[in-house]
């Protein structure tokens, strides 16, 4: 009972107050996505029904920590730094996990979804010092964070799973291309909101763009994109 009368408070916030209205927006787009991936599970066959409950949960795990972030937001008026790397730490490695599921049909190895998962890992771990524990030397750590970025993008684009994915051929090679672009594209999003919020020689490039509503645009399109894909796959795959 608690927890639906804290779902469904909303805390005031100005009209002109974009960050909150995008970290609304988020929580409700998200949490709709999840209920839709799930409802959905039933409707394919049982090889595409764990990607499928992964998309569900990684927008869902998203729409909880939306939820608290929102409020975090309107109390404090503050960038709910902590909170979004939970939720990313969570989310991430499983979006990498799709990867995986996705090119089975290959003959995918889970050594590609650890590789993956640990270079997510050191992607936020280190862009979390960066921007929450040592931002004196933010440039450093995002560099850092930056370079597992890159090896994500080589590894999914020209790398092992690359040639799984040819391998694969059909709809799974279109489904794993959309996948990329999403990681090279949707992403990319995540190290401009880093770099408007930490201070370095780009600090003057955004001309004060807050970084919150970044990253909201950013988790959104990402996460429920990501899980819109699969579904499409499934449902191309149950056709054939």
């Amino acid at each position: 009972m608690n927890l639906s009368i804290k779902f469904l408070s909303v805390a005031q916030m100005a009209t002109d107050d974009y960050v909150g209205f995008t970290f609304f927006v988020g929580c409700m787009a998200m949490m709709a996505a999840s209920v839709f991936f799930f409802l959905s599970m039933n409707s394919f066959d049982k090889k595409w029904r764990t990607s499928i409950l992964i998309s569900g949960l990684i927008t869902f795990i998203a729409a909880v920590h939306y939820l608290y972030m929102r409020d975090y937001w309107a109390a404090f008026s503050d960038s709910p730094t902590f909170f979004r790397y939970v939720d990313w730490i969570l989310t991430v490695p499983l979006m990498c996990v799709e990867f995986y599921l996705i090119l089975k049909v290959a003959g995918a190895k889970k050594s590609l979804m650890w590789r993956l998962i640990f270079l997510s890992v050191v992607m936020l771990i280190t862009g979390y010092i960066g921007e929450a524990v040592d931002q004196n030397n933010a440039w450093l750590w995002g560099l850092l964070s930056g370079a597992a970025y890159f090896v994500i993008v080589y590894d999914i684009w020209l790398g092992s799973a690359k040639q799984l994915a040819v391998q694969a051929g059909g709809s799974v090679l279109k489904a794993h291309k959309a996948l990329c672009w999403f990681v090279l594209v949707g992403w990319a999003i995540y190290p401009l909101g880093y770099m408007a919020g930490t201070p370095g020689w780009y600090s003057g490039l955004f001309g004060g763009l807050d970084m919150d509503v970044i990253y909201n645009i950013g988790d959104a399109i990402n996460k429920i994109g990501f899980g819109l894909v699969v579904y499409n796959l499934a449902v191309q795959s149950s056709a054939e």
